[in-house]
C-alpha cells in the first residue's frame, strides 16, 4: 500500500498524520511524506532570493523530521521528499500514483479547528485517486468508521478502500443508506404533512418511499459482502432526508472516527452552486473524511 502523506507543518497536518496512523492497515504500508514550499515569485536574482531557498530548505527538512517522529514504526518504508511550487498544484498532481493521499483539513494560517482550507478543498476537486482528510481521533481506542453508500459506482469504490485501506481490527463499521425521500413529498398531491399513517403509505408516494427502503436494504448487504471479515462489526443505518444532513448528522450522533464516501466528480451548475455531497461532508464533519472518487470522473 503507497500512501502519501502532505505537511506543512501546521497542527492540522500533525493531526491527519496521527488519525492516518490510527487508521490505516499497518502491514505492507509505504509512506511518503510530502512537503511543498512555495516558490520565489519576485523577478530579482538578489541574494534575497538565495537566502529564501536555503531558508525553506531548513524548514522543509525540519517538518519532514517532525513528521516521520509522529509515525509508528512498524511502517515498512517512509521516505521524505519535498518539492516547491504551489502545493495544491502539486499535491493534486501526485494523487493518481498512490493508493491513498493523506492531507490535513486546514493547513497554516488557520486557528478554528473547523472547516476546510483552500489546499484541502482544491486536493480534493481535482484528486485523481482515494483522499483523507485527518481530523482528530474521537475514540480512544479502536476505531468507528461510517460508510455511506448510494448505489454509484464510486460509493462501492468507497467501501473497497476502507476494506484495503483500513485496519479493520477492533473496528467498529457501520453502512448508512439515505433516501432521498423529501423530494417526493413535494411532489404528491395533498397536504403530506396533515395525511394519516396508512394514507401516506398506501399513496404513490408512500409506494415509492418503500420501494427506496427496499433498495437501501439491498445496497448495504452488498457493501457488507465486500467487508466480509471474520469478527467485524458491521452495523446498518437506513435514514430519509437530505443525504449531506443525515450523514453528519449520524457522523455526530455516533462519535465516528471517519466518515467515507464515493464522489462522482461531478461539476454541473447544480454542483457548483450547492456543492456535493463529498465536498460538504469534507467541510461539515466533526471527523476524518475519505473521499473516493469514480475513475475517469474528476473535475
Amino acid at each position: 500500500m503507497r500512501v502519501l502523506i502532505t505537511t506543512d507543518g501546521s497542527d492540522s497536518a500533525k493531526t491527519a498524520i496521527r488519525a492516518a496512523v490510527r487508521i490505516l492497515n499497518p502491514d505492507d504500508r509505504h509512506l511518503d511524506l510530502l512537503c511543498v514550499m512555495p516558490v520565489w515569485n519576485r523577478n530579482d536574482e538578489t541574494g534575497r532570493r538565495k537566502r529564501y531557498e536555503e531558508r525553506t530548505c531548513r524548514e522543509t527538512a525540519n517538518i519532514l523530521e517532525d513528521a516521520k517522529a509522529a509515525i509508528r514504526g512498524d511502517a515498512v518504508d517512509v521516505r521524505r521528499v519535498s518539492e516547491s511550487g504551489s502545493p495544491a498544484a502539486v499535491i493534486a498532481g501526485k494523487t493518481g500514483d498512490y493508493d491513498l493521499t493523506v492531507i490535513g483539513a486546514l493547513g497554516t494560517g488557520f486557528r478554528n479547528e473547523a472547516g476546510l482550507g483552500p489546499v484541502a478543498s482544491r486536493v480534493i476537486q481535482h484528486a485523481l485517486g482515494p483522499v483523507l482528510v485527518g481530523r482528530a481521533m474521537r475514540s480512544e481506542e479502536g476505531v468507528r468508521i461510517l460508510i455511506a453508500v448510494d448505489g454509484s459506482a464510486a460509493s462501492f469504490h468507497a467501501v473497497e478502500a476502507v476494506s484495503e485501506l483500513c485496519d479493520l481490527n477492533s473496528t467498529e463499521v457501520c453502512l448508512m443508506y439515505v433516501a432521498e425521500t423529501p423530494w417526493i413529498q413535494l411532489e404528491s398531491e395533498g397536504d403530506w404533512a396533515t395525511s394519516s399513517e396508512d394514507e401516506m403509505e398506501s399513496s404513490e408516494a408512500g409506494t415509492l418511499e418503500k420501494e427506496l427502503v427496499r433498495e437501501g436494504e439491498a445496497l448495504i448487504e452488498d457493501a457488507r459482502k465486500i467487508l466480509h471479515r471474520d469478527r467485524l462489526v458491521v452495523d446498518k443505518r437506513i435514514e430519509e432526508g437530505n443525504p449531506a444532513n443525515e450523514i453528519l448528522a449520524e457522523a455526530e450522533r455516533g462519535q465516528y472516527d471517519l466518515v467515507a464516501l464515493g464522489s462522482t466528480g461531478n461539476r454541473d451548475l447544480k454542483h457548483q452552486m450547492l456543492g456535493s455531497v463529498s465536498s460538504r461532508i469534507a467541510l461539515e464533519a466533526p471527523c476524518s473524511v475519505l473521499i473516493v472518487t469514480e475513475p475517469g470522473e474528476t473535475g
